[in-house]
């Protein structure tokens, strides 16, 4: 049990040592694309729910 457990922890040592972690430049790109994307879907279902919310309040008050 004892020898698997290390055998694991080797295999995970071995992994991180092929992680290739970003520069803080890419980071900081990443980062403005991630908030970019989602204050524009923010924004496109926000005026899809306010379009809905128009057209069920005309069907149902029949306006």
């Amino acid at each position: 049990m004892i020898k698997k457990f290390k055998a694991f922890l080797d295999g995970v040592q071995a992994e991180f040592k092929k992680i290739s972690w970003p520069t803080f430049e890419e980071l900081k790109g990443s980062t403005w694309v991630v908030l970019g994307m989602s204050a524009f879907i923010a924004i496109i279902l926000f005026a899809m729910d306010k379009v809905m919310s128009i057209l069920v309040l005309n069907v149902i008050m029949g306006r």
